[in-house]
């Protein structure tokens, strides 16, 4: 394991002066670089997010999961876990109803002022922003900490670098590929360099067009046109390829649009910061792929 998770400290046993034990705490670090302590490994954890819900579950502490926020639909069991609300509106009676011993919370997503009341009220929680590719096995390995299924946890964590590692290695000499990646038509919203999505890109040896902005950019069609991307990639809100792609073929000199290079990635496996980046990474290499072999 990397240096970089010596934060997933876990205490040594607690003796009293008698030598009795009394607990055995775990201690680890989130990304508010706050340190969460747990007396015992977790047993009721409410996770506020999808991705935090499908990373629990990687972590083997899904039949931990007492609640979960909405859109929490992967892996199939988590799909009959009570909801406490959406990620943006949490029904905070629920979720202390449940009495969790660990909330798992996204930085960026959840209501800031809603997760600093469920710390005020003494609830352990879990801060979370993963924002990268390498983010992800890292809080795999966090939360297996601080479950008790490091067993499963570690092995997870794993086989995601080993496989992140075989398609870096297969791309890393690849031709590059310019890409526009649309994540939805109206607003035009695109990805910058921060984000998942653009190490996604990076990793096929792609070059995001974008990826000199920030978060979620809003931007034109002339700004398209005028980068004129190699590949145009859309993932939009669902499992089925967005019908809005196809209105690019209104312009017929973007090099992506000439030579018919309009691909499509369902949104979850590259949006959702989960083990089911690795498809998603598959399919992007294999369309940037496509590109290099019909140019």
């Amino acid at each position: 394991m990397r240096a970089s998770l010596a934060a997933l400290a876990i205490s040594a046993c607690l003796v009293a002066q008698s030598g009795t034990v009394l607990a055995q705490s775990i201690t680890v670090v989130d990304d508010d670089q706050r340190s969460v302590t747990l007396q015992g490994p977790a047993r009721r954890i409410v996770s506020l997010a999808p991705s935090l819900t499908e990373l629990l579950f990687a972590a083997g502490a899904g039949n931990r999961v007492v609640g979960v926020s909405e859109y929490s639909d992967f892996p199939p069991q988590a799909q009959g876990i009570p909801i406490v609300g959406r990620f943006d509106l949490l029904d905070m009676e629920a979720i202390v109803g449940f009495n969790p011993d660990l909330i798992v919370a996204w930085r960026s997503g959840n209501p800031r002022a809603a997760v600093q009341r469920l710390i005020d009220l003494g609830f352990n929680v879990y801060v979370a922003e993963p924002t990268t590719l390498d983010s992800i096995p890292e809080h795999i390995e966090k939360f297996a900490t601080l479950a008790g299924t490091q067993a499963t946890g570690m092995a997870a964590s794993a086989y995601f670098r080993e496989q992140l590692g075989v398609l870096q290695s297969k791309h890393q000499d690849s031709e590059k590929v310019s890409v526009f990646y649309q994540v939805w038509n109206d607003p035009l919203i695109s990805v910058g360099g921060q984000e998942l999505i653009n190490d996604i890109i990076t990793l096929c040896g792609g070059s995001n067009i974008f990826g000199d902005l920030g978060l979620a950019p809003k931007i034109s069609e002339e700004a398209v046109l005028q980068r004129d991307p190699q590949a145009i990639i859309a993932s939009g809100m669902d499992i089925a390829r967005p019908e809005w792609l196809d209105d690019w073929r209104r312009w017929p000199q973007l090099q992506a649009v000439a030579n018919g290079h309009l691909f499509f990635i369902p949104p979850d496996f590259v949006q959702r910061h989960s083990l089911r980046v690795l498809s998603g990474a598959l399919q992007m290499c294999a369309h940037l792929d496509t590109v290099r072999a019909h140019p």
